[in-house]
Parts: C-alpha cells; sequence; structure tokens
C-alpha cells in the first residue's frame, strides 16, 4: 500500500518505519527541513532501540523516504497517517492546532480520495473536528473529493516501541464504513498474522480507548504507590505486599512497583486530558483526578526521605543522581521525577552530580536554569557525594560494585526509589538503606 505519515516524531517515525518494513511504500513528511534532512541522510532525532537500522534498511530498499512536501506525499498515497504532537494545554486539555492545521494542509493539496487516520492520541470528538476541517477546505478550493477519517491510536512503549508496533497487543481502529475498515485490516494484516489482533469499533470509542487504558494502567501506578505511603505508617513491606497482592491473577504483578512516580510523554498529558475532557461534559472524573493527585504527591517522595535524613538545610552536601529519563530504555525527560528531585536538592543548597546512560543530553535541556555536575560514568558520578540516589532502574544499576562506592563517597547512604536491592545486601555492604513503602 501508498501510505503517507505526517509528522517524524516518535510516533510517526516508528509508524512510517514499520510500515515501510512490511513492504508498503511509505512517505513521511515534516515541516522541519533541517530534521528531514538528517533523516535523509540516516540521523534519526529520536533515542529508540531498533529504529535507526529500520529507517536506514528501508531508505536503501527505497520503501521509505522523507519529504517536507506534503502535496508530493499526498499524491503518492491513499492512506495518510496524522502523528503530530497534542501537547497539553494550560488547562490540561490536548491542544489540537497542530493536527487541525494538517487537517487543513490535507485539504488544501488532496487531488484524490484519502483514508485520513488519526495516529495521533486525541481527545473524543476529534475525528469530527478534522472532518470538519478537511471539508471545509475542499468547500472552499470548490473540490469534490471524497475522503474517510478514522481513528487509530497508538500503543507503543518508549524502549520497546518496534516491538510493540511489530508484534502488537491489539490494534485498535475506529471507523465509519466498512470499506475503510477493510483497507485498515490489511494494512495491519502482516502484524496481526500469527493471530487476529484487529479491534474495529466506532471512532468515539476508539479515540476513547487510548485514554482509557492509560488512566487504567496510570491508575495502578498511583495505587501501588499509596500502598507503599501507609506501608511506611503501619510498618509494612510493600515489596512484600506486592507479591502477595500480584500473586492473584486478577490483579498480576504489572505496573504495581511501588517507585517515586510516573512521567514521560503519555500519562501525565492523557491523564490531565481525560479529566478535562469529563470536564467538558459535565463529570468530575474523581477517581482519575486522584490518581493524578497521588503520582504529583509521589515525585516529591525522594526529596521527603532525603530531608528525614539530612534535614532541609542541604548546604555543603552533595548528592549522586543514578538515573534521569523518566523510565529506562529512553531518553525522555518530560515528566521525570529526577527532575523535581533535582531542583529541590539545589533550592535547598545541595550540589548534583548526576548519571544516566542516555538521557543527560535531554537533561541539559530540561534543567538548563541548574547546576547540575554530568557524567559519563555512573561512579564517576559518586566521587564525594553524600548518598547516591537510584531513580531510573536502568538495568547496569542492579549489580553495581558496593566496594568500589564505598571507597568513593562520603557517606555510605544509598535511597533506592524503584525498590531494586535487597535490603539485608544492601546492609551487608554497610550502607542506610532507605525504600520505597519500607520504614
Amino acid at each position: 500500500m501508498k501510505v503517507a505519515v505526517i509528522g517524524s516524531g516518535y510516533v510517526g517515525l516508528v509508524a512510517a518505519a514499520c510500515f515501510a518494513e512490511m513492504g508498503n511504500k511509505v512517505i513521511c513528511v515534516d515541516v522541519d527541513e533541517n530534521k528531514i534532512n538528517n533523516l535523509k541522510i540516516g540521523k534519526v532525532p529520536i533515542y529508540e532501540p531498533g529504529i535507526d537500522s529500520l529507517v536506514l534498511d528501508n531508505q536503501k530498499k527505497g520503501t521509505l523516504s522523507f519529504t517536507t512536501n506534503i502535496k508530493e506525499a499526498l499524491n503518492e498515497s491513499t492512506i495518510v497517517f496524522i502523528a503530530v504532537g497534542t501537547p497539553m494545554g494550560d488547562d490540561g486539555s490536548a491542544d489540537l492546532k497542530y493536527v487541525l492545521q494538517v487537517a487543513e494542509d490535507i485539504g488544501n493539496n488532496m487531488s484524490h480520495h484519502l483514508i485520513v487516520v488519526d495516529k495521533s492520541t486525541v481527545p473524543v470528538g476529534t475525528a469530527d473536528l478534522v472532518r470538519k476541517k478537511i471539508q471545509k477546505t475542499l468547500n472552499v478550493r470548490n473540490c469534490n473529493f471524497t475522503f474517510d477519517v478514522v481513528s487509530n491510536p497508538e500503543f507503543l512503549k518508549e524502549g520497546a516501541a518496534i516491538d510493540d508496533f511489530m508484534r502488537p497487543d491489539r490494534v485498535v481502529v475506529g471507523a465509519e464504513n466498512s470499506e475503510s475498515l477493510k483497507v485498515m485490516r490489511e494494512l495491519y494484516a502482516p502484524f496481526t498474522f500469527n493471530r487476529d489482533r484487529f479491534i474495529g469499533m466506532d471512532i468515539r470509542s476508539a479515540e476513547m480507548t487510548k485514554y482509557a487504558a492509560n488512566a487504567m494502567l496510570a491508575t495502578k501506578i498511583s495505587f501501588i504507590n499509596e500502598m507503599a505511603n501507609i506501608c511506611e505508617h503501619v510498618g509494612a513491606d510493600i515489596n512484600q505486599v506486592r507479591i502477595g497482592i500480584g500473586s492473584d491473577k486478577r490483579i498480576g504483578y504489572q505496573f504495581i512497583y511501588p517507585g517515586c512516580g510516573y512521567g514521560g510523554s503519555c500519562f501525565p498529558k492523557d491523564v490531565k486530558a481525560l479529566i478535562n475532557i469529563a470536564n467538558n461534559h459535565g463529570y468530575h472524573a474523581e477517581l482519575i483526578a486522584s490518581v493524578e493527585k497521588v503520582n504529583n504527591k509521589q515525585k516529591n517522595v525522594l526529596f521527603k526521605k532525603i530531608v528525614d535524613r539530612f534535614g532541609t538545610d542541604l548546604s555543603g552536601m552533595k548528592f549522586a543522581i543514578w538515573g534521569l529519563s523518566f523510565k529506562p530504555g529512553t531518553d525522555d525527560m518530560r515528566e521525570a521525577p529526577s527532575i523535581n528531585l533535582i531542583r529541590s536538592i539545589v533550592e535547598n543548597g545541595g550540589e548534583i552530580a548526576a548519571y544516566d546512560p542516555k538521557a543527560i543530553t535531554q537533561a541539559k535541556f530540561y534543567l538548563k536554569d541548574i547546576k547540575v555536575e554530568y557524567h559519563s560514568n555512573k561512579y564517576d558520578a559518586l566521587d564525594k557525594v553524600d548518598a547516591v540516589v537510584l531513580v531510573t532502574e536502568w538495568k547496569e544499576f542492579r549489580s553495581p560494585d558496593f566496594q568500589k562506592m564505598s571507597k568513593m563517597m562520603n557517606s555510605k547512604i544509598l535511597i533506592d526509589g524503584r525498590n531494586q536491592f535487597s535490603s539485608e545486601t544492601i546492609k551487608n555492604q554497610g550502607f542506610e538503606y532507605y525504600q520505597i513503602g519500607v520504614n
């Protein structure tokens, strides 16, 4: 099939590369000329395992190309995906200005029937707005080209996006007519060959599915963090409690790991957007609002542990931060708990030495107004620090050399924001050890 993907960010680039890998003719469009020029020479603007080779290989095969010319892309395509950003507005709602601008551009440049697919995470009712925008633009042009609007939300995990796209749990498609649904089923057939995971539904339900899924996962995270906080007050161990409840197959172990809060590009934004959607329709989503409130509070839990141990005046003290990205496997710093922690330490007089295997460049942007000493090695960040705080659970932090750490640090204190270690093991190494949900 001939496919255009408008937007070469995280979602758009992964989708374009994966569709191309299956033999489709894919052209990826972006208004950023510099980004497109870099992509043409193999410079990928995002960190995602496997994406670099996928982009390079399919360019060489001729199945993937890049352009800034949307008219060229539409002329060569029968399906066009809108995969641009939907940043969070001041009120928590999803800002649709980029989506609607693309819709207008489609209306201005289309020359034949198109299936227009909303791939971006968008509020319920966005397909109607896209349809109206395209039709209005066609009317101005006095053109009678036909088109269908389809909703196809993405369910990609950063750090595992390629595998998620290639071997999806499900492919959700909302469409108004059977022909568009049939075309989308054919497009995704190579990805669902071994087992039919294609789920067709109405458009509004498809738009809602993405928000509902992310809200459910965010709820599980906030729930276990709430339980962790209660455990600290009553003298229970959340690590044991997690095993006790996770063994119930109705609950399971996924997303019930205690920590210092969720971040990233999806959960915070989508939870806020869902609250806003409900409010706009006259419903107060109390549970979802509480999920957000608990998470915002949880992002301060590591700083509270520092204050409990060292006091509020951190002058003359230095802290090593292990892990900056919001989760392992990505360089994404959006809404990362490390940002809150670092700012709080510095505001109270402390100094920071930080290490992350992938996110340092991003961290320098998000923390550009904060003095941070960045290191290229996890041990280098420990020189003469008063404590090390593990914020992101990268694999390389699982089995550190504790003897080496002891020799480098002023004080043998480890504050673990992801409960990565055995308390007994750490204490046997002579460290003071603080976890989430353990008193």
